[in-house]
């Protein structure tokens, strides 16, 4: 191996990525599946993503991606195959179920031609699951789901109808999709029970989390909250990311209307937004902002004076949003509004960076809101420790590493291949 390989750790090996999102889309699991495709493409592999059109958080496909069938291209060095699935402009099982059928069908149909090392798949979706063992079985090669969420209890939980029925489906693909792999990635440790409760021996495990994939704020606050158009001496509560069901937005809704004093901004866009929208209406401190790109988002998060993380109080979520990375690069303390168990309160007291209330209830939400905009000197110290925990812990160089490993482990073991 000449020197110049030892700098590409992955030269000659063919890589596949299978997931449901990736760029352009700026949140959730895309962006995380584009920086490691770009990675291991700068790492000397050929390395191909099987994907579908964008069209998360919005649930509406991009408009030049409309009418598309399949198309390939090249970004950043990586080979993204792309293709049409059904899109759900609103959520219900049955339209869930279509989306992944879609997903999966054309996926397994027409998949990237070239054999693969190794398949590296998102979860969810199911069907990206799914076609990740399938084609890794047909390969004969080590398959490597990554954990980012699973649907089977979010299904139940959810409140949309047919959630049971649905999660019943979603817990049979994700078992054969996790009992399939060499190794399983998860993003948390609170995701090993649930991984090794389908069959997965807790050796076969490895904690590959999340880490902070957007740049650090770079404009003066005062400069945005004056382009924003919020009162230098009105606080400012943001919840930025999906509005869907699950994050049981209602409750900054119901916020404004109990404090006409705060301001409260939801940015972003999901299928629920034109009804929180209806249920918003006549209220003046609440403002609805359209996505920001990359190169302002944390610009914006760091003009707010709370940033806000919500979801229903059903709902035991064992993830940990990608939100939650972004909020700690800000340096903006943080209200999480959720279930004391799940994913995403032990990473708000583990960061420090942030305080936690009940879910559904604006009245807690207000008084932790209150508490910080009065005692700035606390809200700082929160806000402080957010940019520490992820020097320490969230670094995008730390979260590649980790992958790396995993992949490696994978590639190094002749025994690394999927269950038959």
């Amino acid at each position: 191996m000449s020197d110049a390989d030892h700098d590409k750790p992955f030269a000659y090996r063919r890589l596949l990525v299978v997931s449901t999102n990736y760029a352009p889309e700026l949140t959730g699991i895309g962006p995380y599946a584009a920086q490691l495709a770009e990675h291991w493409a700068a790492s000397g592999a050929e390395t191909h993503v099987l994907t579908g059109m964008p069209h998360y958080p919005s649930w509406r496909t991009d408009a030049e991606y409309r009418g598309v069938w399949r198309t390939t291209e090249s970004r950043a060095g990586v080979l993204v195959h792309r293709r049409r699935h059904y899109v759900p402009p609103r959520q219900t099982a049955f339209r869930r179920g279509a989306f992944e059928a879609t997903v999966l069908a054309h996926g397994l149909l027409a998949p990237p031609g070239s054999r693969p090392d190794a398949v590296v798949s998102q979860m969810p979706s199911l069907a990206g699951g799914v076609i990740g063992a399938r084609l890794a079985r047909r390969h004969r090669v080590p398959y490597i789901p990554v954990v980012q969420d699973l649907m089977g209890a979010a299904a139940a939980q959810s409140g949309i109808r047919g959630g049971d029925r649905a999660a019943a489906v979603a817990a049979r693909a994700e078992r054969y999709a996790l009992r399939s792999a060499s190794l399983v990635g998860v993003i948390h440790e609170s995701f090993v029970s649930r991984v090794t409760a389908y069959g997965v021996d807790p050796g076969r495990i490895r904690l590959v989390p999340n880490w902070s994939h957007v740049q650090r704020p770079s404009v003066d606050r005062a400069a945005t909250r004056a382009r924003l158009g919020w009162h230098a001496d009105t606080p400012v509560v943001l919840h930025s990311g999906n509005m869907g069901l699950k994050q049981g937005l209602d409750v900054l809704v119901d916020a404004a209307r109990l404090a006409p004093d705060v301001r409260i901004a939801l940015m972003g866009d999901g299928n629920q937004r034109e009804e929180l929208r209806a249920r918003a209406a006549g209220l003046s401190n609440l403002d609805f902002l359209p996505p920001a790109g990359a190169d302002e988002f944390t610009d914006v998060l760091a003009a707010a004076d709370v940033l806000a993380v919500t979801q229903r109080a059903s709902v035991l979520d064992m993830s940990v949003p990608s939100k939650l990375t972004s909020y700690f690069v800000s340096g903006r303390p943080v209200v999480a509004s959720v279930a004391d168990e799940g994913g995403t309160a032990q990473e708000v007291r583990r960061s420090g960076a942030g305080v936690l209330v009940a879910p559904e209830d604006p009245g807690a939400l207000l008084a932790a809101v209150r508490k910080l905009v009065e005692g700035p000197a606390e809200a700082d110290a929160l806000g402080a420790r957010g940019p520490e925990y992820v020097a320490r812990h969230l670094s995008r160089e730390a979260g590649l590493a980790r992958f790396d490993a995993l992949l490696t482990e994978v590639l190094e073991d002749p025994q690394g291949r999927p269950r038959r």
